[in-house]
């Protein structure tokens, strides 16, 4: 079973008064719900399977963003067990002038892939082509035998 697109996907929302908290930031859960949404949309993309979410790890919120801004989400496949997959969610903020991004969040969601009565079922496999691929692949598997084990 091969994977049907390794091509990350991406999310473009702007960040509107209802999206954030007293001081004009975005609420983290806002951010969360679409950078879960990114990675399981990259999840369906690479495996053409329905998907739920078991784990988010390492999530880092590294800058806010601010009403008005522009939110570019990007969700690539990282890692795959025989029914799971590992997204990789990067999040930036966006200039609307020059459009210059700055990542302001980046974490490892997993999903597991699941038939009509919620069932765990297989998926394609994930083979890194290049070192950057590599190095995501023993992070995302790190983290899944930590949550194994743990």
């Amino acid at each position: 079973m091969e994977p049907y697109s390794k091509e990350p996907v991406t999310l473009i929302e702007e960040v509107f008064p209802q999206d954030t908290n007293a001081y004009d930031t975005l609420f983290g859960g806002r951010l969360l719900s679409l950078m879960d949404k990114a990675g399981g949309i990259a999840c369906a993309k690479f495996a053409h399977r329905e998907f739920v979410t078991i784990s988010i790890d390492t999530l880092k919120f590294i800058a806010p963003a601010r009403q008005g801004d522009l939110l570019e989400v990007i969700g690539k496949v990282v890692f795959t067990s025989e029914h799971t997959a590992c997204a990789k969610v990067s999040a930036y903020t966006m200039s609307k002038a020059t459009w210059q991004r700055t990542i302001i969040c980046e974490g490892f969601f997993f999903f597991v892939a699941i038939d009509s009565m919620m069932r765990p079922i297989p998926i394609p496999q994930f083979i890194a082509d290049t070192d950057d691929e590599q190095v995501d692949w023993n992070k995302a598997q790190a983290i899944r035998t930590n949550m194994l084990n743990g």
